[in-house]
């Protein structure tokens, strides 16, 4: 096939325009935000599961401080009826039973106290598990909201390229020859489709040509469409390309 060195130019800037589309696209399927997201999908799951457990075992000991709590009311109910009763009492006996009642329910109270005591320490140290929990939690979802939202802005813009480039490559491919074209098109599904010759290099593949090869496309009229003999791409040669 024969085209004119300027069309053969002109496949440098559609290679390159192609270049950049399916940068464009890999941008719009892959945005660079994803690894991380997932990530922090796996993380804030694990972070939500520990922060569940915590929050039982936080409301296990509320119960039991309200059980507690409920005790030491009924015990101290208790005592004030007793030494009501006590004050009104006439018959030793019954006041001594009632002084009896009263020395085991202050033992109980004091007990149901220092447990209560305890509970509460324990609650506490609960509640900071829980709240030191819910930070990680809510660190971890700011970061991946704020990465999605910026997936998201990337991802608008790389389709936005995307389409500009299509239509500048349509301005461009629509000043090339339609069977150069074709020729290009055909070569790009498994190559750079159109690559400059530079110093006896092929720009596509970056592979050095033999001098044999080299001799061939040096004595090819400067309308020929050359290929290279590795990638297969369509050699653009330049006063650079080392043939002189």
């Amino acid at each position: 096939m024969n085209a004119s060195p300027e069309n053969q130019r002109t496949l440098l800037d559609i290679a390159d325009i192609d270049r950049r589309i399916a940068q464009a696209e890999r941008a719009r399927r892959q945005p660079t935000q994803g690894p991380r997201i997932t990530e922090l999908v796996a993380i804030r799951q694990d972070q939500l599961r520990e922060l569940t457990a915590l929050t039982g075992t936080r409301d296990d000991v509320r119960t039991e401080l309200t059980r507690l709590e409920s005790d030491v009311a009924l015990v101290e109910q208790r005592r004030v009826r007793d030494a009501e009763r006590l004050a009104a009492a006439t018959n030793p006996k019954e006041a001594q039973a009632l002084e009896h009642e009263l020395a085991s329910l202050a033992r109980r109270q004091s007990d149901l106290e220092d447990a209560e005591l305890d509970v509460m320490g324990r609650l506490e140290e609960a509640e900071a598990a829980v709240a030191a929990q819910q930070a990680l939690l809510d660190t971890t979802t700011t970061e991946g909201s704020a990465l999605t939202a910026q997936a998201k802005a990337d991802v608008a813009a790389a389709t936005e390229l995307g389409a500009q480039l299509v239509r500048d490559r349509a301005a461009v491919a629509a000043t090339v020859p339609a069977a150069l074209l074709a020729d290009y098109d055909r070569r790009a599904r498994n190559s750079a489709g159109a690559a400059l010759l530079t110093r006896g290099t092929c720009e596509g593949c970056r592979m050095v040509l033999p001098s044999t090869d080299l001799n061939d496309i040096r004595r090819a009229p400067d309308d020929a469409v050359v290929s290279c003999p590795e990638c297969g791409s369509i050699l653009v040669r330049t006063e650079q390309s080392g043939l002189s």
